[in-house]
């Protein structure tokens, strides 16, 4: 009796690891689909600016806080441009959370998807480290959208995070400045199958990219192959 019981119980925790790793691959998948959109939408990111990028995070469908003042909480993925430079292929996508914010209210309260850029070594290796603030521990702006649009102005070359929204079918640059960014452990360990860290999934390549990230990476690899920032 005390082998059924093992054996049913162990049987359950393999069937609950596998529904939590399902929905991180879908978290994953849907994070792709909204680059692709995005990428696909006449004026989107500049050219410029996503070339001189070292990381996006993607965050899918973000929801305000149901009775909150402009507190909104998401959950999506980094990828980085491999390498402790920052210049080799787009990695193996790594999960972020994003918490609190004072951007809310801007939202109409409906789901919105969220694209970061990260424009500095700095801003990427503390992201991938620990939980930061931003507009406080990193420097952070709306980016500017249009392809024609430069990245030479003074807004994008101090920020260290470019910031996108896309709701109700509009894309735009937003301020995200008062939220904080952090990886997600739990969410790593459900996707991999083991514990392995933000760092090490960019910096080591300790994992090989799913399956669910192939729409993600086939899209940034296509836009921008090479990063051409310093």
């Amino acid at each position: 009796m005390k082998k059924i019981i093992l054996g049913f119980s162990l049987l359950s925790l393999l069937a609950l690891q596998a529904v939590a790793q399902e929905k991180e691959e879908d978290r994953v998948e849907k994070a792709g689909t909204v680059i692709s959109e995005i990428m696909n939408i006449p004026d989107n990111v500049p050219q410029d600016v996503i070339d001189k990028a070292d990381c996006v995070v993607v965050l899918p469908s973000v929801l305000k806080f149901a009775f909150g003042i402009g507190g909104s909480y998401g959950r999506g993925v980094m990828t980085c441009r491999g390498g402790k430079t920052f210049h080799g292929p787009w990695s193996a996508p790594t999960m972020m959370a994003l918490e609190g914010g004072s951007f809310g209210l801007q939202l109409g309260g409906q789901a919105t998807d969220f694209v970061l850029l990260l424009m500095s070594p700095k801003s990427a290796s503390s992201i991938l480290e620990s939980k930061v603030k931003l507009g406080g521990d990193v420097s952070a702006a709306a980016g500017p959208v249009g392809r024609n649009a430069s990245a030479e102005t003074d807004v994008t070359l101090r920020a260290e995070i470019l910031s996108y929204s896309r709701a109700r079918g509009l894309f735009a640059g937003i301020s995200l400045a008062g939220s904080t960014l952090r990886p997600d452990k739990d969410a790593n360990k459900k996707l991999y199958g083991k514990e392995v860290s933000a760092k090490a999934i960019v910096f080591n390549k300790a994992v090989p990219a799913p399956a669910s990230a192939k729409l993600l990476l086939s899209t940034l690899t296509k836009r921008s192959p090479k990063n051409l920032g310093k």
